[in-house]
């Protein structure tokens, strides 16, 4: 237990040390907000004295809104609440994550360089500091060379619907993830181009498709990230698309009222990305005091 630990200690931070040697700066927003982060319904209410709050999903709102204050780069330690109805062995309700944001890109390839260049930092340090934590352990470490396969959404439906019945515009669950860990020959990798519809309003439109990527490490996505749509006016438009109610996220489009850089970022699951690395069967040993739709103690 001690190894794993001492490892997960070192993985928070090579990355820190990699964002920040990039120019990023550490940030902390909040976790409690009175508005769902993603838009969704999968969020945890609270009483907050007279008021209706949320534990938030994610800081996605709030650094996309530093994108306009100057901070060009920042990343975050992040927490993430959701209230998914999920029991599996990959899957927690409360879960941290590395949460980076960049202004001034060009395209998501701007922002997928960052995370497979911080992944290949990272698994270098834990080789080269961490030699007997991986030796207790008794596994191997493979390093994946740069720059990572890229892949797009449609290759995997003609893929998959050799193997299932997939449909273009379904989820990637943990079945097809399986299969594709199976047909490729890659132990990580990038899925891009999705369908506009499967990723949030905030995802930057292609066409019918999103500026958006899933890092794919050993048959389970561990980051998701994409290009943010800068537009006011587009923004509000996808945002009514996907049946949300503008008035509850006038605090977040206000700075895009003003004028916001082309932006992107991503969230890179710290306990998805350590499960994978050390080969470990369920992701409840990644982190302490495992919340999920059991457990509340200790």
């Amino acid at each position: 237990v001690k190894a794993i630990f001492m490892i997960r200690h070192s993985f928070i931070g090579y990355a820190s040390e990699f964002l920040r040697k990039k120019g990023f700066i550490e940030v902390h927003t909040p976790k409690i907000s009175s508005a769902s982060s993603e838009g969704g319904t999968e969020v945890f209410k609270i009483n907050y004295f007279d008021r209706d709050a949320y534990l938030v999903q994610s800081p996605q709102l709030y650094k996309q809104m530093l994108m306009a204050s100057g901070l060009d780069k920042v990343y975050e330690i992040a927490w993430y609440f959701r209230a998914e109805e999920h029991d599996t062995s990959r899957h927690l309700n409360e879960s941290t994550a590395i949460d980076m944001e960049m202004s001034f890109i060009e395209d998501e390839e701007d922002v997928m360089r960052i995370a497979e260049e911080m992944t290949d930092y990272a698994i270098q340090k834990i080789l080269d500091e961490n030699s007997r934590e991986i030796e207790i352990l008794n596994i191997e470490i493979d390093m994946p060379s740069l720059p990572y396969p890229r892949i797009s959404y449609d290759e995997v439906v003609e893929i998959l619907q050799k193997e299932i019945e997939f449909k273009w515009g379904d989820d990637l669950g943990t079945d097809e993830e399986n299969i594709l860990a199976e047909k490729l020959d890659y132990e990580i990798y990038f899925i891009k181009k999705f369908p506009l519809e499967a990723k949030p309003f905030y995802a930057m439109p292609s066409g019918k498709y999103a500026r958006a990527f899933d890092l794919e490490y050993r048959g389970m996505e561990i980051a998701s990230g994409a290009q943010r749509i800068h537009g006011y006016d587009m923004l509000t438009k996808r945002m009514e698309e996907k049946g949300l109610n503008i008035e509850n996220f006038s605090d977040y489009l206000k700075p895009f009222r003003y004028g916001m850089p082309p932006h992107g970022g991503f969230g890179y699951g710290i306990e998805r990305f350590l499960m994978r690395l050390l080969n470990l069967g369920n992701i409840r040993e990644c982190i302490l005091f495992p919340r999920d739709r059991k457990r509340l103690r200790p």
